[in-house]
């Protein structure tokens, strides 16, 4: 499994890069904005500034609904640099645009995904991801993980080609349970994959090596 991290903050990402597990990363407008990242110019020059810093994928994100806007916003991001994934939402519109880089060669990220549905329409229109929103579903009292493991079923039965993106990841416990069902990749906060580093028994068995060690 993939480990994105899903911030705009430049801070964050080179501490999951020099942790040695990156693989890519996912952004949207709320992250861009809690930078302090506005205007087109300043977005595209983010983009451009994170792709330089990671060697995978770097999800960005349209910010129209209709059809021909989302095209041509799409073109823009695509041409930033070549890891870019152009982030479409799961509408009508965005499906259309989806089938429409696909046939252009630009590669799509399906966002806003809260349905087996919806995935099954993303593959079809041959999205590279799509990123179910697990935290929002629990949020719910629907079940992210049970999610992630449907669509994973699916994808397999079907024979799609379509990564499994799991987004909107609260803890290091989601990622793991992400990783029992299927998922190709997660997204997640950096907080959370550091998360995946602590365990009491650890704390305890360093600690009494290190006395042990004093001893010597």
């Amino acid at each position: 499994m993939k480990f994105f991290i899903d911030t705009a903050n430049l801070a964050q990402i080179q501490e999951a890069h020099d942790l040695g597990i990156l693989d890519g990363v996912t952004t949207n407008p709320t992250l861009m904005a809690k930078e302090g990242i506005k205007g087109e110019a300043a977005i595209m020059k983010h983009y451009e500034a994170i792709c330089e810093m990671v060697e995978g994928d770097v999800s960005a994100e349209v910010l129209s609904t209709d059809f021909k806007t989302i095209v041509e916003e799409g073109k823009k991001l695509a041409a930033i640099h070549p890891n870019i994934v152009v982030k479409v939402p799961m509408i009508k519109d965005g499906v259309k645009a989806i089938k429409w880089f696909t046939e252009n060669g630009i590669r799509t990220n399906c966002t806003l995904v809260f349905s087996a549905g919806q995935a099954i329409l993303a593959a079809k229109a041959g999205a590279a991801y799509v990123s179910p929103f697990i935290g929002r579903i629990d949020d719910s009292n629907w079940d992210g993980v049970e999610l992630i493991a449907q669509i994973a079923q699916i994808y397999s039965i079907q024979g799609f080609k379509t990564e499994i993106l799991a987004a909107s990841i609260r803890s290091a416990l989601h990622i793991v349970k992400c990783a029992e069902v299927g998922a190709d990749v997660c997204t997640c906060p950096v907080d959370s994959i550091l998360g995946l580093l602590k365990h009491p028994l650890t704390d305890i068995g360093l600690a009494k090596f290190l006395e042990d060690a004093k001893k010597m």
